[in-house]
């Protein structure tokens, strides 16, 4: 995410929240560092997808809707690979 209004201490707490809250959506068990890493990259990811689209999202309550939405991919994919190689 590219906003300025959100620095890098933000970018991670913001990050946390929005993947505790895809832990919780998707019904998963990971930890607190896994709950950060999930938020910020998946706040990437999604911000890459949505702005193909033309949508972006800016501020805080955007870079934890990204990063929820990222999150949960993330958690999916992981989950269908899994799957696939178990």
């Amino acid at each position: 995410m590219r906003d300025p209004a959100v620095g890098w201490i933000a970018g991670i707490i913001i990050g946390g929240i929005a993947g505790w809250l895809a832990e919780r959506f998707m019904k998963s068990d990971m930890g607190l560092l896994m709950n950060i890493l999930l938020g910020v990259v998946g706040a990437a990811i999604a911000d890459a997808i949505l702005s193909i689209f033309g949508i972006v999202l800016g501020g805080w309550i955007g870079y934890l809707i990204a990063g929820f939405i990222g999150a949960c991919l993330l958690i999916w994919v992981f989950r269908a690979i899994r799957g696939r190689t178990a």
